[in-house]
C-alpha cells in the first residue's frame, strides 16, 4: 500500500539520540518525519499541520505528554491523529495512556522491526474519521 504522498509522522521525544534513531528507521521506510523536543512545540506543530501519526513520549519538558495527548484528542481538528505513546516507564502506564486516547502504547528500548510493525498496525487500524 503506497500513498501518493509520504505519510507524515511527528516524533515528540526530548532525548535527541532516541529521536534520531526513530527518525532514521521511519525515514528509511519512506515516512516524512517532523520532530519536537517538548510539549509546547509539539502542540504548535500539530495545530499548524496535523500529522497522520504522533509518537509521544509522556516524560517531556514543558507541557506534559499526557496533556499533549488530551489536547490532541479533545480538539475536533486533531482528534483523528493516531497517537503511539512511547515510554521507558514500562507496562504499568498502559491503562492510563489508553484511557487518555492513545492508539498504542510502546515501551523503550525497542527494535526497529517492532517500531515499524507498530506503525503499520496503528495506521492500518485508522480509517477515515467518523462523520
Amino acid at each position: 500500500m503506497t500513498a501518493p504522498t509520504a505519510t507524515r509522522i511527528l516524533i515528540v521525544e526530548d532525548h535527541p539520540t532516541m529521536r534520531e534513531a526513530m527518525r532514521l528507521v521511519l525515514e528509511g521506510e519512506g515516512f516524512e518525519i517532523d520532530e519536537a523536543a517538548d510539549g509546547q512545540l509539539a502542540l504548535e506543530r500539530i495545530r499548524l499541520e496535523p500529522p497522520a501519526l504522533l509518537f509521544l513520549d509522556l516524560n517531556i519538558p514543558g507541557t506534559s505528554g499526557a496533556d499533549v495527548l488530551h489536547a490532541v484528542k479533545a480538539d475536533p481538528t486533531t482528534a483523528s491523529v493516531r497517537v503511539i505513546v512511547v515510554t521507558a516507564t514500562g507496562e504499568e502506564g498502559r491503562a492510563a495512556a489508553m484511557r487518555l486516547g492513545a492508539d498504542e502504547y510502546f515501551t523503550k528500548p525497542f527494535s526497529p522491526t517492532a517500531l515499524l510493525r507498530t506503525v503499520e498496525r496503528v495506521l492500518a487500524a485508522g480509517g477515515p474519521p467518523e462523520a
